[in-house]
């Protein structure tokens, strides 16, 4: 639920991812001036770098992350360009010089048809040259948090996590039951599902290829290391070939 979202992922350092995604386009020899940041969410890290001088743009499939987006950039100058749509069916009115998607995202890409179909549209707008930096769950996380239960709560909401993880077809269940206070110690229920899949290294190198994107480094846990069998999360950097 988008209002509390920002309450319920306050250990995010979103300033360190932040710093972390310019240090890469640093590294890799990349000055974007326009960055998509697909999958934004409520707009935190949008609005980081939006500070750090890049023109914005932030897709996002729920209208609820995007109306408390929206309200968090503002006051930017230039805001930056909110639009609600799917991953597997990005359609930008031009092309961008950098491609982020942050968070496990595209996790929630569960099928290899919606990995390939989201990727090819990443590749459709990327300038040649330009980079697609993205951050994905492992399998060993999964396999670490299994049947495990989590709690987040406020004075307004209570809510618990529930990870149920099928290994062998490499699916992540998250059941989340959120209780909402109304009024008089009056509680309201809202549940979700949400689904992650744990892809493969082969099977993102080969969504990539098919895009004309190349991998150019794969990092583990917010570092330029190469990643260990216990990483919870990898990073991959991927460049946009030249259109012939």
């Amino acid at each position: 639920m988008a209002q509390f979202y920002d309450a319920f992922t306050g250990d995010v350092p979103y300033r360190a991812w932040a710093e972390y995604l310019v240090s890469l386009f640093d590294r890799f020899q990349v000055r974007p001036k326009l960055v998509l940041d697909l999958a934004c969410g409520t707009g935190s890290l949008t609005k980081l770098l939006a500070e750090a001088g890049y023109e914005m743009i932030g897709v996002d499939g729920s209208e609820d992350m995007l109306a408390v987006a929206a309200e968090k950039t503002a006051l930017l100058s230039p805001p930056p360009l909110f639009l609600r749509q799917r991953m597997e069916s990005l359609d930008l009115y031009g092309t961008v010089d950098a491609v982020v998607c942050a968070l496990d995202s595209v996790n929630y890409l569960s099928t290899p048809a919606a990995l390939e179909a989201a990727f090819a549209r990443i590749g459709l707008f990327l300038n040649d040259g330009g980079l697609f930096i993205f951050d994905v769950n492992t399998d060993a996380k999964f396999r670490a948090i299994d049947m495990q239960a989590f709690v987040r709560e406020n004075e307004d909401c209570f809510c618990v996590w529930q990870a149920d993880y099928d290994a062998a077809q490499r699916l992540m269940d998250y059941y989340l039951d959120f209780f909402v206070y109304q009024d008089q110690n009056r509680y309201e229920r809202f549940t979700e599902r949400h689904v992650e899949r744990a892809h493969t290294m082969q099977e993102l190198e080969a969504a990539l290829e098919k895009a004309q994107m190349r991998v150019e480094a794969v990092y583990g846990e917010l570092e330029t290391r190469p990643p260990r069998p216990d990483d919870g999360r990898i990073f991959v950097v991927a460049r946009r070939l030249a259109r012939s």
